[in-house]
């Protein structure tokens, strides 16, 4: 290991990153080093942009990916390197297209649960709908996190490495109770093959494949669809904003918000101007005969 990728992972570990994102970062400074065959110390702004053009053009990666690229360049120049740079202007980061994603129905929900053979699998997903986790929160809850007395699920180190607390719905505890007795997990809710490690997100994701094919359903599903559809369904039950912020866990009120634009019957509710124009109250009233 050079000095320098174990710098950058001690910054990392000061500023308590998610292990994932340490992982993607050091993993892209890596094929941007292998890029040019030169240490990152030595490179400079033109290679940075250089680079930049190659993901784009080049390789034509989803601005996803770029992000993530970005990202970890501009920590490694900024924290690690400690160039004065303004990293807006010197490493400036692309637009991601905000595309809606595709919401499933109550009915559909309900299918694709249906459809979910195994009684792990289907606990795992159930709670992603019913208390709004994240697919990686969900397989890392311990039995602990379950508190029947509250009616709560404690969600620790969620993304951002935050605590919150979610609803347990009588009917989810039913579920998870019933998996329990079948089950008696220990260290983990939801533990994998490997001994005192949770199950793997890859094994969930291929579950929800399966699960769709077999309910029939033509729209994508995924295990974060699940979570989609719980902020529109409690957003059209009359949920307000703030709320479902909590329970997503999201920094930012703007974040949630962006499901406004998902729920078809608050849009479905509003009536359009063009029905007031022909509406008998927006008919003007008729002149009064003068007297005879």
């Amino acid at each position: 290991m050079t000095p320098l990728r174990q710098r950058m992972i001690e910054d990392m570990q000061v500023r308590n990153l998610a292990w994932h994102t340490q992982r993607a970062y050091i993993q892209q400074i890596s094929l941007f080093a292998r890029h040019f065959g030169k240490s990152p110390e030595i490179l400079g702004p033109a290679d940075i942009r250089a680079y930049q053009l190659h993901l784009s053009q080049e390789k034509r990666l989803s601005a996803s990916s770029i992000l993530v690229a970005v990202a970890a360049i501009r920590f490694l120049y900024k924290v690690t390197l400690g160039r004065g740079w303004s990293v807006d202007e010197i490493i400036p980061t692309c637009r991601k297209p905000q595309k809606l994603p595709v919401v499933l129905s109550q009915d559909e929900v309900a299918r694709f649960l249906d459809a979910v053979d195994s009684r792990k699998h289907r606990a795992i997903l159930t709670i992603c709908y019913a208390a709004g986790l994240r697919v990686s929160e969900a397989v890392r809850l311990t039995p602990a996190a379950i508190d029947s007395e509250r009616m709560v699920i404690c969600v620790e180190e969620g993304k951002g490495r935050k605590d919150r607390y979610v609803m347990l719905s009588p009917r989810l505890l039913d579920v998870l109770r019933t998996y329990w007795h079948a089950v008696h997990p220990k260290n983990f809710l939801f533990p994998g093959d490997i001994p005192d490690q949770p199950i793997s997100t890859f094994a969930v994701q291929d579950a929800c494949k399966k699960a769709r094919r077999r309910a029939g359903i033509a729209k994508p599903v995924t295990p974060h669809s699940l979570r989609h559809a719980f902020a529109v369904h409690l957003l059209e039950s009359g949920t307000d904003l703030r709320t479902i912020q909590l329970l997503l866990g999201h920094r930012n009120l703007s974040t949630t918000a962006r499901y406004l634009r998902l729920a078809t019957s608050k849009v479905c509710a509003t009536a359009s101007p063009l029905d007031a124009l022909y509406s008998p109250a927006s008919a003007p009233p008729r002149p009064t005969p003068a007297p005879a």
